[in-house]
């Protein structure tokens, strides 16, 4: 199993959102089902995006045009977990989002759960074109 330095992805990560565990996340192998991780990113990038970039969605669009998920251990209706968020690569239209599923397993043990590597396509709202990132975001992400 991939080891961590879960201290240097704290240092490496200035941003951090919790995350919600539900009762209906849960599948029948008593875990977190794999599809739900994916929402989990989903809302970590919307936070992310809003409250560190500032980016209003219902202005300026942004879609997925890949995203890669690495499942390093389950999650479990009794474990903490937060995301971590960091822009790893600006383009002209597209950058690079890198994300990190971790807490604390029912032991009080700090666990990596998940990584994620999601690349976002800046669009216009109207035509759902790529065009460049906005001045005001793109300098906002280039310092995330």
């Amino acid at each position: 199993m991939r080891s961590f330095d879960i201290p240097q992805l704290r240092a490496d990560f200035s941003f951090s959102t919790p995350i919600q565990l539900r009762f209906s996340d849960i599948d029948g192998y008593l875990h977190v089902n794999n599809g739900v991780y994916f929402s989990y990113f989903e809302h970590a990038r919307a936070v992310f995006l809003y409250q560190v970039a500032g980016w209003d969605v219902l202005d300026v669009g942004t879609v997925v045009g890949r995203i890669e998920i690495d499942y390093i251990r389950p999650i479990h209706l009794t474990d903490q977990v937060e995301a971590l968020v960091k822009c790893s690569r600006l383009g002209n239209s597209s950058f690079d989002l890198e994300q990190v599923l971790l807490g604390k397993d029912s032991t009080g043990k700090e666990q990596v759960y998940a990584t994620c590597k999601s690349v976002l396509v800046s669009v216009d709202k109207s035509s759902m074109k790529p065009v460049p990132v906005p001045d005001p975001f793109r300098q906002k992400l280039a310092s995330s």
